[in-house]
């Protein structure tokens, strides 16, 4: 079995929104949709802290399709146009889509929309065509804090890498990135869908789901 997933490591992410850029630049998504939206969460008071500034903390969040292990999405297709792919990523055949956007309803997280022009249903496809040269989705190559990983989540954490070094090495997430334990280990929502992507947030408390 694969489970093809991104690991963002809070922490790390600056909010610059280059991963949001760069993946509608390279999978031409309309303008006014997104496939990677970041979100700020905050700022909120640090604990035994006056509440006002210097005593704050903020973080920001991306979000897209989490790809699921058990996705509604796939489930209320009547045409299996969203479908689980071999890699474990959900994907949705154009050609088979008929615009119905059950998907779009039935998605907990909001990251599906119907393409006006061509009437079908887009989303995140973790850059399918890039994955499956060897390359790396566009918002993982393309992320200058080092903070988002791609890899298979049956193999570990050791399968996670990220962009190439300066001297042409990619760089692994568990050798590259601060230590982090499993209590600093998030998902979104999950509803019985049971999303693939993690989000590692440490010293801060955790608001993008329901602990």
């Amino acid at each position: 079995m694969t489970q093809m997933s991104i690991i963002t490591d809070v922490n790390r992410c600056v909010g610059c929104l280059a991963c949001s850029v760069a993946c509608k630049a390279v999978n031409n998504v309309p303008i006014g949709n997104y496939w990677n939206k970041v979100v700020r969460v905050g700022p909120n008071p640090i604990p035994g802290g006056s509440g006002d500034f210097p005593d704050v903390y903020m973080y920001f969040l991306p979000i897209s399709c989490q790809h699921c292990e058990n996705p509604e999405c796939v489930k209320v297709c009547p045409t299996e146009a969203s479908h689980i792919a071999e890699d474990g990523t959900v994907q949705v055949d154009k050609e088979k889509c008929i615009g119905c956007q059950f998907c779009a309803m039935s998605c907990p997280y909001g990251v599906r929309y119907l393409n006006e022009e061509e009437k079908v249903v887009e989303k995140c496809t973790l850059c399918e065509q890039k994955l499956n040269q060897g390359e790396l989705p566009q918002c993982v190559s393309q992320c200058g804090g080092n903070a988002r990983w791609v890899g298979d989540m049956e193999q570990g954490l050791d399968s996670f890498v990220g962009s190439f070094d300066s001297a042409g090495e990619q760089r692994k997430m568990v050798e590259f990135i601060e230590p982090f334990s499993d209590s600093d280990m998030h998902k979104l929502p999950d509803v019985g869908n049971k999303p693939s992507f993690s989000y590692i947030l440490r010293d801060h408390h955790w608001e993008g789901g329901d602990e």
